[in-house]
């Protein structure tokens, strides 16, 4: 008797995007997708959010344990600190459009009442997670796309991308069959990370300088 292949284990949201959908229609048909194994544990999808004619698009790597249940993007204190460094940047963080590259929270989690701990994506999850982002930048159609952290930038420019190496530059490529203005700069969480009041503010300065250089391709 043949097996029938669960959804997941296809790795690929294809099926589940609607052709010729708005971003509401794409957000609640989201919230049903099973290409890949990460929707399981999840609490619920978490789709990008803000204004649908943006300039400018935010693309970090995956929710957060806040984001997994409030179920919005960057509603954490990663999403905090971001619009502080973007206000400060001089671009106004309502007029911006925000969303990762994967949709579902992935974690560890040692015992069920313990603290649920980031688990970072593998490319096959963010492939899978792709045709989802396609369908964000096709209708948003953004004049640029600020790329946050080094998820964000394999799962936009390949596996050889190295944050560290083209941070604060403007960069031309083709995304998804679009031809993109992209600027990376690390993820808001790393700067949280940091050891000490002196990391955190140095690097706090550095996400700020990297957006300062958004702000003026955005002209």
């Amino acid at each position: 008797m043949p097996t029938t292949r669960a959804p997941e284990d296809a790795y690929t949201a294809e099926p589940f995007v609607p052709e010729g959908a708005g971003l509401a229609e794409l957000r609640e048909a989201a919230a049903d997708c099973r290409g890949c194994p990460l929707h399981g544990p999840a609490t619920q999808t978490v789709f990008g959010t803000g204004n649908a004619h943006a300039r400018v698009m935010l693309v970090g790597e995956q929710p957060g344990d806040q984001e997994d249940r409030q179920g919005r993007p960057f509603v954490g204190p990663a999403g905090k600190l971001l619009d502080r460094a973007l206000e400060e940047a001089g671009i106004d963080p309502a007029d911006a459009y925000v969303t990762n590259a994967v949709k579902h929270f992935k974690f560890t989690q040692a015992e069920p009442r313990k603290r649920r701990i980031h688990k970072a994506p593998s490319l096959r999850e963010m492939t899978a997670c792709g045709p989802w982002l396609a369908a964000e930048l096709a209708l948003v159609e953004p004049e640029l796309i600020v790329v946050l952290g080094a998820t964000a930038g394999k799962a936009l420019l390949g596996s050889s991308f190295r944050v560290g190496e083209v941070r604060g530059t403007v960069l031309e490529r083709e995304i998804h069959g679009r031809p993109e203005r992209l600027v990376p700069t690390v993820h808001p969480s790393s700067v949280l990370r940091a050891q000490d009041d002196a990391d955190r503010k140095a690097a706090y300065q550095g996400l700020v300088a990297d957006l300062k250089v958004a702000a003026r391709a955005l002209g």
